[in-house]
């Protein structure tokens, strides 16, 4: 029978044909990916003819060289992959190429985990990728796809030749091909013709299958004389060169890699110019195999609080990139790391563009913190200086930690940096371990102040009674502290407590006679307060006697539950809505303004003297009055009156 009498027209199975068209226009995000589909598959082939040859040398017949090729004819207008790996025999090509549910190497896995007796084979069956939908990413830019291809172990006669247009049928024929593997033949479309440019595919090939085992190989482009470089062509024939890395660093051993080679890796990956501060790299055996390798870099990236901006790990699956940012493997707090992901085996989606949520994604997430976290620690202990430049870089990024990671909260917690009134300086330097070892005795909470800058909270009335303690309190002036405070209730069984809010408690620490001193005023000046009170109507909840200040003559407090005044003020800034609150004006009943207050008789000049003892109180939180000329009206009011006579 000759080879001709073997060709057919053959519809696609059911199944093709209901995805073909999902596949071709909808399924991949980027047309690159062809590329890489086919790349992988011809390597997926090579890895299967080096497995099945360890019982067989015979399947390398004269070519053991493993090797994927790329070709390009302009005049053709087409794009071939090329390998000698495995090859497909006719049944095998219309099983696994007429079905997308189909998978030849998955039935090759399950086939080779049954016989197969444990030990080195399952280690080599990892490195075995599937032949499916991939294939068809070629109908992205190809409007005729052909396929030429023999098995390994059969003589030449036994080639097949599959052509489609990804219309819903193929055809089929038998073929003399003196080499076994696989050719994929792209004939383009009309307007994917950039595809025929050699450094686009060399570039496409250097994102995506830099790191594959197998060498990728093109014809090697000669910039000299280009009639001596055709005459030679003819002589010796098209001369080709691997394009492709080749290696995965990441996958070497540690001990055969010197910092040079991690430094040069990173900025390989992340674009940076500058070294990275730090990494971590690491493989995990087991039921969830993957190997890991983060940095943490010296400078922050300019899009680092762009919320479009998408951050995270490049993964790959045994060396074939899959996707840039894989946010899924690495929490939003931690979005400054770089580095690399690589896992045996990752649930993908079809188009392997888009990652699945399962527990093995969790496991490797939950491992990326706890390793970046604990590098974090030791950059903190042991190279503090280190430490003070990634703080300065990425601090606020890491206070959104104990919002988002609930479980590592205190870990997060311990790297915190904060400026306090124990010095002068506005630097984020004091850890909450320190500030722990510097509470006085008797002291049992941590003491923190919220406001928009760091001179608003080193100023605030607030402190007052702080600084005549000599109790430290912690200033708080980015945004984000807001967030932090509401999610770090404690640490190390310390509880955090706003100096703004609710009634002041200083436990043990509180002196006893003051307190009664405070509550007997109060009692004595009850009727200021209440006549304060009535005068400032719906703007207050209650004044009351103070036991905070000791210099001002007042302050605004809000309720132990409130919102803060200072997390109202961001929340309007960013356009979001704020609970309306009453706050709380609490009155230094020994401050001579207060006792001026008091001795007033004319009603209209107390309510103006007492607005403007709010509206100070207000405007020393660093808040916006509700009528500015109002508040200037009054007090110009008052200076004329004094001027008037002559105080």
């Amino acid at each position: 029978m000759t080879v001709d009498a073997h060709k057919e027209t053959l519809e696609f199975k059911a199944e093709v044909s209901q995805v073909l068209d999902l596949v071709i226009r909808s399924l991949y995000s980027n047309k690159e990916i062809f590329l890489r589909e086919l790349v992988s598959n011809a390597s997926d082939a090579a890895e299967k003819l080096r497995f099945e040859a360890l019982t067989d040398e015979q399947l390398f017949e004269d070519d053991p060289e493993l090797r994927v090729r790329v070709l390009v004819d302009k005049d053709a207008g087409t794009v071939t992959v090329s390998d000698n790996g495995i090859g497909l025999g006719r049944q095998e090509v219309i099983d696994t190429i007429g079905s997308i549910a189909s998978s030849g190497t998955r039935r090759f896995l399950e086939a080779m985990s049954a016989g197969g007796e444990g030990g080195e084979q399952a280690v080599d069956n990892a490195l075995i990728g599937q032949f499916g939908v991939g294939f068809y990413s070629a109908f992205i830019v190809a409007d005729k796809v052909t396929l030429i291809s023999r098995r390994a172990g059969l003589t030449s006669e036994h080639g097949v030749r599959w052509e489609s247009d990804g219309r819903g049928s193929f055809t089929l024929e038998n073929i003399d091909k003196p080499a076994r593997g696989t050719d994929v033949i792209l004939h383009l479309k009309d307007d994917e013709k950039e595809f025929l440019d050699p450094w686009r595919l060399r570039s496409i090939i250097g994102k995506f299958s830099d790191h594959i085992a197998i060498p990728v190989e093109m014809q090697k482009e000669d910039y000299g004389d280009e009639e001596k470089a055709e005459d030679a062509a003819e002589d010796k024939g098209p001369e080709f060169e691997q394009v492709n890395r080749g290696t995965a660093l990441w996958m070497r051993s540690k001990s055969d890699l010197s910092e040079d080679d991690y430094k040069e890796f990173y900025k390989h990956i992340s674009h940076d110019f500058d070294e990275p501060l730090a990494w971590a790299h690491n493989r995990v055996e087991g039921t969830n195999e993957y190997t890991a390798l983060l940095y943490v870099p010296k400078r922050a990236p300019w899009d680092l609080w762009d919320r479009d901006q998408k951050h995270g790990v490049k993964l790959y699956v045994r060396r074939v990139f899959i996707m840039d940012e894989a946010d899924k493997l690495m929490p939003h707090y931690l979005r400054f790391v770089k580095g690399v992901v690589d896992s045996d085996d990752l649930p993908l989606n079809v188009s392997r563009e888009i990652l699945q949520h399962n527990r093995k994604i969790d496991t490797i997430r939950g491992a990326n913190v706890k390793r970046v976290l604990g590098l974090l620690e030791s950059m903190a202990k042991d190279e503090p200086a280190k430490y003070k430049e990634f703080w300065q870089e990425f601090g606020r990024v890491l206070k959104e930690g104990p919002a988002e990671d609930y479980a590592n909260r205190e870990r997060i917690g311990g790297l915190l940096r904060f400026a306090t009134t124990a010095s002068d300086s506005n630097e984020q330097a004091v850890s909450l371990d320190e500030y722990i070892e510097r509470m006085k005795e008797g002291q049992d909470k941590i003491y923190y102040i919220t406001a928009d800058s760091p001179a608003a909270a080193r100023h605030s009335p607030h402190l007052e009674v702080f600084r005549k303690k000599g109790v430290e309190v912690l200033l708080l002036s980015d945004r984000v502290d807001e967030w932090l405070v509401s999610n770090l209730h404690e640490l190390k069984g310390k509880h955090l407590q706003s100096v703004t809010k609710g009634a002041l408690d200083l436990g043990e620490l509180e002196d006893k006679e003051e307190k009664e001193k405070v509550e007997q005023a109060a009692k004595e000046h009850g009727d200021l307060l209440k006549r304060l009170q009535d005068s400032l109507g719906e703007r207050v909840r209650e004044v009351r006697a103070s036991t905070r200040l000791v210099d001002s003559p007042a302050c605004i407090v809000v309720g132990e539950h409130d919102m803060s005044a200072n997390l109202a003020r961001v929340l309007k800034s960013v356009g979001q809505e704020a609970p309306d609150m009453k706050p709380i004006l609490e009155l230094n009943l020994d401050h001579p303004m207060v006792r001026r207050l008091e001795s007033e008789t004319d009603e209209t000049r107390f309510d103006d003297l007492g607005m403007i003892l709010f509206d100070q109180a207000q405007l020393a939180e660093g808040g916006q009055l509700d009528d500015p000329a109002a508040f200037v009206a009054r007090l110009n009011k008052l200076m004329l009156g004094m001027f008037m006579s002559g105080a």
